[in-house]
């Protein structure tokens, strides 16, 4: 193994000791579980996991609420079965029982990438059991959505397992640090590389593929999306990366126009700005939460 490796390894191993594991739907799932309060709930996107939650939750606990962020099935440390539905759909029901596993009633949302479709189906067919939705550099409009090139082998058979061992270490961590932060001194290598262990090492990115596979670009969830949130009875906000290469401006506003918010707040960073922009975040969520 090289120095690398066991550097990531170490990064790992710190998040799992951080966290906890629980039994939802009969699937072993890990979550980041900290602070008492209010809970928020903070679902990840895809190619992350919990993870990219480890410097939000602390903040948010220390504003006094109990930051939960898991992972899902196929990602960071929870179990990648087979036999489970790794579409959008299928994620949120299991979301749905991860709150229950998890003893959360009632929870302030926060989403990000394609977390928000996740939470979004989640928040509209429970609407009764969330308080609060912020939704960072996600997406809505899914009909007219397409992965970018980086992303899009991943969705096709053959040709994602072809590109998926292209992404290792070094062209893994430039590709991260160019589209997820502002200043790329701002995380170390290892960190980079426990990103990608998280979603890839456990069964070589099998699950993941199947992630990106179940994606639901239809018209028809994207009329489901943005009828249930404008039917939703609690309060929403928008927090958005300046410099998102990823999900850019016809996102943003798709997302502002389904939630009738009127303008964002907008934070420097890219993609992952949980990496670089914990504080602000945290502050948003604890004044909508007080609103």
């Amino acid at each position: 193994m090289s120095r690398a490796s066991r550097a990531a390894d170490d990064v790992v191993a710190q998040h799992h000791a951080s966290g906890h594991t629980f039994r939802a739907g009969g699937i072993r799932g890990f979550t980041l579980d900290r602070g008492e309060g209010p809970p928020v709930v903070c679902l990840h996107g895809a190619p992350t996991s919990s993870f990219l939650y480890r410097k939000l939750v602390p903040e948010l606990a220390a504003r006094g609420f109990r930051a939960v962020a898991p992972d899902f099935p196929g990602a960071g440390l929870g179990a990648r079965p087979l036999a489970f539905d790794y579409s959008w759909s299928g994620l949120a029901r299991w979301t749905d029982r991860a709150m229950d596993a998890l003893g959360i009633d009632r929870c302030h949302l926060v989403v990000h990438d394609t977390g928000g479709p996740v939470g979004f189906e989640w928040a509209i067919t429970r609407p009764g059991r969330v308080l609060s939705l912020t939704a960072l550099d996600t997406l809505v409009d899914v009909a007219a959505y397409r992965p970018p090139p980086s992303m899009r082998p991943f969705t096709v058979p053959v040709a994602g397992e072809a590109w998926l061992p292209v992404l290792r270490p070094p062209v893994s961590r430039r590709f991260f640090r160019r589209v997820g932060l502002a200043d790329g001194a701002s995380l170390t290598d290892a960190e980079v590389d426990a990103h990608l262990a998280l979603v890839t090492r456990q069964d070589a990115g099998r699950a993941f593929l199947r992630t990106m596979r179940g994606f639901e670009l239809t018209d028809a969830k994207q009329a489901f999306y943005y009828e249930g949130l404008a039917s939703r009875p609690y309060p929403a906000q928008v927090v958005w990366a300046r410099d998102d290469p990823i999900l850019g401006l016809p996102r943003l506003r798709a997302v502002l126009d389904a939630l009738g918010v009127g303008s964002p707040t907008v934070l420097a960073g890219r993609h992952y700005l949980q990496e670089e922009q914990s504080p602000a975040i945290a502050a948003t969520v604890a004044e909508l939460a007080g609103a």
